[in-house]
């Protein structure tokens, strides 16, 4: 058999810090939980803020803007990023190939503006041996769009799940792997990312755990976060974001909390499917020896969605379908008179969830607040002597490559054939999951113009066309007091050096890309682009000037 670990990591899709059970959620994840128990639970480690660039910088070991894809997948060139993955990259998965591992995929792959006609971009061209899953970046997830298997559009036959569908895809995968091939089993689901879509079984389960509202359930949240020793009890609880109601004043709770309800009907639903995979690893002898790594690729999301049917946009979107299998027409939108669940609707569920999502921090995905960019992540190896518990070293995306080589031993080419490759920027967490810290690493952000840098205990962070913010993170967290008037030499320094690096690392300025926008049609907006982002809390009075 052989001795090299196997390599499993999965990603959630638009899941907040304290959504699984594990980091503090009355959400039922008894896999993740028994893997967390078993292994690491970080309890600082980041991602970028959206999806797309932070599939490319997981797989790259380089920052979004690096590879190509800054914000998402539409060219916004000149100004912009082309948004789609560069030559100037290696994925896990090639590097891993050329070392003799076995490399699938299933799941999302949103690394490429081109989804039907197959380009250097395609997960089977950027070494995945075995691709099955959608190339866009959401989907229904009764009729997903954009579904391959390998270059090929596979169907999807009726009454399936697509997280379920994903699970057993991939155990079944592990169940075929020869003992002496070591494998790479890259598994990024659609979920819990909007649209609301659940098994109705599984949402009824969940009828009255959310009745008690967002206020209350954020507050016992926090208190599970500080008893389990994730984050400190010095940091306040952030409060409910203004933009959203108390619970006792808002409207229509039946159906607030439905939203609620198949949401975290969707997070259960992607744990069974992880217990799948574990359960595959252990039949098969292989669960000891594996690496398993768990995150989110961003904080909850607040996108809203305005009511309306589908096909009354003026173009269907790639990543909808306009009528259900049998014809009917699709409502999208977060309404009352839209009760999300079933295929028939295509909704979110909004601010106020997204702000229970993320407890105890500020903001959402989009924003380098640590609302935005905080992910629970989960390491388990039993082989691989990690400490079990907590790690509170600050870690993020780059740093899972460099982890995964120094786990496997292989290293990174020197050169690859059609590519000028950059260095990858990560540092290894393997040492601080064995009870060694890792010392200080500068962190840098920025995304949509949203920008941050995390030195040691201080957090420089600002949203677009705002000022700069300073926080010291080991004692307040959740950043609540802005340092930055009384420190001002600090907070000029820090400014150099994130804008050094973001110099280094080809960030465009963001005022140039939004003047190049259309003017925008909100609806298009939220429901037919992922051009989501405009929101007008994000945009500067002018969009002009430098980054």
């Amino acid at each position: 058999m052989n001795s090299r670990p196997n390599v499993v990591l999965i990603m959630a899709d638009d899941m907040g810090y304290s959504d699984i059970g594990c980091y503090g959620s009355e959400i039922r994840t008894p896999n993740l939980d028994a893997l967390a128990a078993g292994g690491v639970r970080m309890s600082q480690f980041y991602n970028t803020a959206r999806c797309s660039p932070a599939r490319a910088s997981l797989l790259t070991g380089l920052h979004p803007h690096q590879t190509g894809i800054g914000i998402l997948t539409d060219d916004d060139g000149p100004v912009g990023y082309p948004g789609t993955i560069n030559n100037r990259c290696v994925t896990i998965a090639e590097v891993l190939r050329d070392h003799g591992y076995a490399t699938a995929m299933r799941g999302k792959w949103h690394l490429t503006g081109q989804v039907h006609e197959p380009n250097h971009a395609w997960p089977t061209r950027r070494g995945f041996d075995d691709f099955y899953g959608i190339l866009t970046g959401a989907s229904s997830y009764f009729d997903p769009s954009t579904l391959h298997r390998g270059e090929a559009p596979e169907p999807f036959t009726e009454d399936r799940y697509f997280t379920t569908v994903l699970g057993q895809e991939a155990a079944a995968f592990i169940d075929g792997q020869s003992v002496d091939q070591p494998f790479f089993l890259y598994l990024p689901f659609t979920a819990p990312h909007w649209p609301l879509h659940a098994p109705q079984d599984v949402v009824d389960s969940y009828r009255g755990v959310f009745d008690a509202g967002w206020d209350e359930l954020r507050a016992r949240r926090y208190r599970r976060l500080v008893e389990s020793g994730l984050i400190s009890g010095e940091w306040a609880l952030s409060d409910r974001d203004d933009e959203v109601v108390a619970w006792a004043d808002a409207g229509d709770h039946d159906w607030q909390a439905r939203r609620m309800e198949v949401y975290a009907a969707q997070v259960e639903l992607l744990d069974a499917a992880i217990g799948e995979v574990v359960q595959a690893l252990r039949r098969t002898g292989r669960l000891d020896n594996t690496l398993i790594m768990f995150l989110s690729d961003n904080g909850g999301c607040s996108e809203e969605m305005p009511p309306g049917w589908v096909d009354d946009l003026p173009s269907v979107p790639v990543h909808m379908v306009a009528t259900t299998r049998d014809g009917g027409p699709i409502k999208r939108g977060n309404a009352p008179a839209i009760v999300p669940g079933g295929p028939e609707t295509y909704s979110s569920y909004g601010k106020p969830w997204a702000n229970l999502s993320n407890t105890p921090f500020r903001e959402y995905k989009h924003w380098v607040h640590e609302g935005g960019i905080a992910t629970p992540f989960i390491a388990h190896w039993p082989d691989g002597r990690l400490t079990a518990g907590i790690d509170h070293d600050p870690h993020q995306l780059p740093d899972v490559l460099a982890t995964v080589l120094e786990a496997t031993g292989a290293g990174y080419p020197a050169s690859f054939p059609g590519r000028d490759l950059l260095p990858p920027e990560g540092r290894s967490m393997l040492g601080s999951w064995r009870g060694t810290p890792t010392g200080d690493h500068r962190l840098f952000f920025e995304h949509e113009g949203n920008a941050a840098i995390r030195d040691g205990r201080w957090k420089l962070v600002r949203k677009f066309g705002r000022d700069w913010e300073l926080y010291d993170l080991d004692r307040d967290r959740t950043e609540l007091h802005d340092l930055s008037d009384q420190q001002p030499e600090r907070v000029a320094a820090l400014v150099a050096q994130w804008q050094d690096w973001a110099d280094r690392c080809g960030v465009r300025p963001r005022g140039p890309i939004v003047a190049s926008f259309d003017p925008p049609d909100p609806n298009a907006l939220v429901v037919g682009s992922y051009r989501s982002s405009w929101d007008q809390r994000s945009q500067p009075p002018s969009l002009s000037g430098r980054e």
